[in-house]
């Protein structure tokens, strides 16, 4: 069988990712009778968006869980560092956050000296085990100057991948593709990467179709203009798709609070959430279900119901929604819990994904 993981965006909300895969990678060291056992020695595939980006590359690059929770408990406030007010624009950008910390961590790790003076490329041989399988990855981001969503990947039978294309996409730094899927709009400036005599401006993965990227990993792996052709089948690919929390969207009772001001601060995020939620579903009508939180109220989970057509694969959601009713609490407590920038919240966020792991992840999901 050939295993997918995949990661939602969703900034600091990752955390609550990690503790569910550090609760998977201990599942898997019990099961497999090995202390040092890595999740890339169980995943063949990682594919992720934003923050997802960040953990997939970490993952596929060979470190472990506490690792990776580490650097976002250590480093979280400095990758959301404010700029200072009075410091000038067109030094900044208008972007809240200085982008340049999470970058020089990000070169730091991904490069091939480990000290971040020689950044390693898409195409890297780290991220090829001993025997020499290549660790596909996935990172998710928008060109901003085609207006594309671009699923850049290190495989390197892609169209983009092979070494005679003037643009190969295996010759991009990998800590740059990395920030770039998390450049989100407002948060961060854009990332710019010279690519062959092209100049291309990225901005976050999150708003293109895929921050959920559970179903482009998914066509990826199989349709044939990608040229990895897996066989299909519920007992050929399994793919576990994992969420940052779901918060409650909805609008106002009366009309009234519609104004421009709401809109502008509440429809991205709406828009997000509604197309990540799409891409869930399609997966679950596309593979066979075998765990998730119902879609809604008619849909349901769809676990165990006949659908027509074949199954592409096994499909694993692991994602919390909260409710209006039962988020009013834990925002009034955390506030910020919501936002991508909420740091203060790391305890709060690893409680949730501990608690969460321990009720719904099982062995039989992950083999």
């Amino acid at each position: 069988m050939k295993r997918i993981l995949t990661l939602d965006g969703g900034g600091i909300r990752g955390v609550f990712s990690l503790e569910i895969l550090l609760h998977m990678q201990k599942m898997l060291r019990r099961h497999y009778g090995r202390d040092d056992l890595l999740l890339r020695d169980h995943f063949d595939f990682f594919a992720g968006t934003s923050t997802g980006a960040i953990i997939a590359a970490c993952l596929a690059w060979g470190y472990t869980l506490e690792q990776i929770l580490d650097l976002y408990v250590r480093f979280g406030k400095k990758m959301f560092q404010p700029i200072p007010w009075y410091l000038p624009w067109k030094r900044y950008g208008i972007s809240r956050f200085d982008a340049r910390p999470l970058s020089e961590m990000l070169q730091r790790i991904f490069s091939e000296d480990g000290e971040g003076k020689v950044p390693a490329l898409l195409g890297t041989e780290k991220l090829r085990m001993s025997d020499g399988a290549l660790k596909l990855l996935l990172v998710v981001v928008r060109n901003h100057t085609t207006g594309s969503a671009w699923p850049v990947t290190n495989n390197p039978n892609a169209e983009f991948g092979r070494r005679e294309q003037e643009e190969c996409n295996l010759d991009i730094p990998l800590y740059q593709l990395i920030r770039a899927s998390t450049a989100a709009p407002v948060y961060f400036d854009p990332e710019v990467i010279h690519l062959g005599r092209s100049r291309y401006v990225f901005v976050d993965g999150s708003i293109t179709p895929y921050n959920n990227p559970a179903l482009i990993a998914a066509l990826t792996a199989i349709l044939p203009c990608y040229h990895l052709e897996w066989e299909t089948g519920p007992d050929k690919i399994r793919i576990v798709s994992l969420g940052t929390l779901r918060f409650p969207s909805g609008l106002p009772p009366t009309a009234h609070h519609l104004w421009v001001g709401y809109n502008a601060s509440h429809i991205p995020a709406a828009l997000i959430q509604g197309i990540a939620s799409e891409q869930d579903y399609l997966c679950r009508c596309l593979g066979e279900c075998l765990y998730g939180e119902p879609v809604d109220s008619e849909v349901r989970d769809l676990i165990g119901i006949p659908l027509p057509g074949h199954r592409w694969f096994s499909y694993v959601r692991y994602n919390r929604s909260f409710k209006a009713a039962e988020v009013a609490d834990l925002l009034r407590e955390h506030p910020s819990l919501a936002r991508l920038d909420a740091v203060h919240a790391i305890p709060i966020l690893r409680r949730l994904g501990e608690t969460y792991a321990e009720k719904n992840v099982k062995l039989e999901h992950l083999i």
